[in-house]
């Protein structure tokens, strides 16, 4: 039993989510996702679903810091987007949909991991999230895209979409709406690293798909900068 205990601290490290190879091998050695604390039937959820087995969903993917707004029993847009972020902190399919794979996960309201443990802001581009990281742990997560990687033209020359690895401080906000450029809209920016900013889009998929930027739902925008995350000077690693 020690050693069993012991493999699984291991595999699973100190915040606890990794991808779907390491929760496969910890299921198969521990029996640990067999029974998810949930109460109540699983039935397939998405975008417009509605009912109490939402609400308790929402419940707990807020209780693993997944935000998605409001446990109101309404399978939104902030919903599917946090849906989407826990998929891909465990490395699997980002549908934002709940089968019954992602609804055991769900109900485990197990928080993910921060590389660095430093207050701030982290930016995991493999997996595609932003983490708001308070004392050492995982405070919030988000799901975001960042640099898609492919050329485009800028200013007469071609430039890579890329999002620069490092660690950053936000230097200076845009405007309290919609800023407009010769690359589209940005909402509410807060900008990183040269033009680099995270900021609101009405486009957030499973995949890397920006200029660069990092992009997160304008709700979430909002939310970050209400509750003072973005505050010029925070730390924004990363990698």
């Amino acid at each position: 039993m020690g050693a069993q205990i012991s493999r699984r601290t291991a595999v699973l490290g100190i915040g606890g989510v990794l991808g779907a190879a390491a929760t496969a091998q910890v299921a198969q050695s521990s029996g640990a996702f067999a029974a998810p604390s949930a109460t109540g039937s699983y039935r397939p959820m998405q975008y417009g679903s509605t009912g109490s087995d939402v609400r308790a969903v929402q419940t707990s993917l807020a209780a693993a810091g997944f935000w998605c707004g409001s446990a109101d029993g309404s399978y939104g847009a902030l919903t599917q987007q946090a849906v989407m972020a826990l998929q891909k902190a465990y490395g699997a399919r980002r549908t934002g949909r709940v089968d019954y794979w992602t609804w055991t996960k769900v109900h485990l309201r197990r928080r993910t991991y921060s590389r660095y443990r430093h207050d701030g802001i982290e930016i995991d581009k493999t997996r595609q999230l932003l983490l708001v990281v308070r004392g050492a742990a995982v405070h919030s997560v988000f799901n975001t895209s960042t640099g898609n990687g492919e050329w485009f033209s800028y200013q007469g020359r071609w430039v890579r979409a890329t999002t620069p690895s490092g660690t950053f401080s936000i230097f200076r906000g845009g405007s309290n709406g919609w800023d407009y450029g010769a690359l589209g809209g940005l909402y509410r920016p807060r900008y990183f690293n040269g033009g680099i900013a995270i900021h609101g889009s009405p486009s957030i998929p499973g995949h890397a798909a920006s200029h660069g930027c990092c992009r997160l739902t304008t709700r979430a925008q909002d939310h970050l900068l209400a509750t003072g995350r973005l505050a010029i000077g925070t730390k924004v690693r990363v990698y």
